[in-house]
């Protein structure tokens, strides 16, 4: 039985939470350095601090997907937890501007902890909406679903990252004072938390699960609800318990994990290493040497974290122009073939930054790297999402997330040894890096066989 076509406004609103979810988290990444070095951290530490993200997400994301699989309540399956993960990020997106003054004594330690609980609230909120798109969307939908979504979590990665150059134009200060959150920061982040909250609320109230009985048919899953009739909105708590002790440990879906989802963890992970060495070590990457061309002169620190944003908001701009024609230009060259694509324009652009300083010539990199996002994005998900057992998609996808936490964490563990003793401490060759794992990202989409349904397509 297949599931009722979705018109595209009823697809839209399945992602939108994710937009605001996305500035949030892309405030996180275009600032993070910026404001652990202001309150006193090394480069060489940086990325120390950057592992909250990947620990969070590893351990949060299987938790919340196996959960909400067995979970309904009349708000539905994905919601609740959607809901209650938003609430929890705008309070951390509203405090991490206040870390000196919350603990004046320790502030990097404080930022550590909200850093820390942000990523929890943050993966909290992000695992469901990709279930989500599976559980509402016809196979003959999905990919539209998943490039729909891309698109919606490239314009808020666009939103957050211009937000403190923004904030300037409005008059407020972009200094960079030791110990201290910059201004233009501190409000960018108020400003993310609060969209961030509005955009699930549009998610939460717009979208209305299947019920338990629709849902097992759509799916072609044994429906275990007893004296029910109708759609059996919910299940009685017998029902509920029975069909919960039915679902696999997660021991028993480690052991049969789709072969599909361990080929492309292997490109996962290469391509979210290069990622996360871009998000860690941009801004001391090119401090002190990216240059105004009107002027010559080279940017002072606070005009270049200014600038670390723009950059930083500008690939995803290429990504949401890609995200439109992805789902057409998959159909006929299959996801593969568009896959590896995109991330030879992302390893291009990585190696080019290696030789820019001019600050509007930097944009161009951007742009190769804007494209491979929108692969990453969008068709690991299209080739996953057929091949997993449509009751076990939540907990699938949260462990799928495995691939993109622990290449965050080796480079999180190691990227302050690499930068230090590989390369003497100058950072700009962690970008070169990243070039080369994106390369061999690419060459390993090769390696992704065809699932059940042709997903390797």
């Amino acid at each position: 039985m297949n599931k009722p076509k979705l018109s595209f406004w009823q697809i839209w609103n399945l992602s939108f939470g994710f937009l605001g979810v996305q500035i949030g988290y892309s405030l996180q990444n275009s600032n993070t350095s910026s404001i652990f070095e202001s309150l006193g951290a090394d480069v060489s530490h940086l990325s120390y601090f950057w592992l909250a993200a990947p620990l969070a997400g590893m351990i949060i994301q299987p938790i919340v997907g196996m959960f909400s699989d067995g979970t309904w309540t009349r708000f539905g399956r994905r919601i609740p937890y959607i809901l209650g993960g938003a609430l929890i990020s705008t309070a951390a997106l509203l405090l991490m501007p206040n870390c000196p003054v919350l603990l004046a004594v320790a502030p990097l330690a404080m930022g550590a902890f909200i850093l820390l609980f942000m990523d929890l609230s943050f993966n909290v909120t992000m695992q469901p909406f990709r279930a989500l798109v599976a559980d509402m969307l016809d196979d003959s939908q999905k990919t539209q679903g998943y490039v729909v979504q891309t698109f919606l979590i490239n314009l808020g990665a666009v939103i957050g990252a211009f937000l403190p150059l923004v904030m300037t134009w409005f008059g407020v200060s972009d200094e960079a004072v030791p110990g201290k959150v910059s201004e233009h920061i501190a409000w960018s982040y108020y400003a993310g938390g609060i969209v961030l909250l509005l955009t699930v609320l549009v998610t939460a109230f717009k979208t209305k699960e299947y019920p338990p009985r629709e849902f097992a048919e759509y799916n072609g899953l044994e429906y275990e609800g007893a004296g029910k009739t109708g759609n059996d909105a919910v299940p009685d708590k017998t029902a509920a318990a029975a069909s919960h002790a039915k679902k696999p440990g997660f021991v028993e879906l480690m052991r049969n994990i789709p072969k599909v989802m361990l080929q492309l963890g292997v490109t996962q992970f290469f391509s979210w290493a290069a990622l996360f060495l871009m998000w860690t070590y941009l801004k001391p990457a090119i401090t002190g040497t990216v240059t105004d061309p009107a002027t010559g002169a080279v940017l002072s620190e606070g005009a270049t974290q200014t600038w670390v944003g723009v950059l930083n908001g500008i690939y995803p701009v290429p990504a949401c122009i890609a995200a439109i024609f992805l789902g057409r230009i998959a159909a006929k060259f299959g996801n593969k073939a568009v896959y590896a694509a995109c991330l030879l324009f992302g390893a291009a652009g990585f190696g080019s930054l290696l030789f820019i300083h001019d600050k509007y010539l930097m944009m161009l990199p951007m742009v190769g790297i804007g494209i491979a996002w929108a692969g990453i994005l969008a068709m690991p998900y299209s080739i996953l999402s057929r091949d997993v057992d449509a009751g076990n998609m939540g907990a699938y996808m949260g462990i799928f997330n495995f691939t993109i936490t622990i290449p965050q964490i080796v480079i999180g563990l190691t990227g302050g040894m690499i930068v230090k003793w590989c390369f003497g401490s100058e950072a700009v060759y962690m970008l070169g890096l990243a070039g080369v794992f994106m390369l061999l990202a690419a060459i390993s989409v090769a390696f992704v066989g065809r699932g059940r349904t042709e997903s390797g397509r």
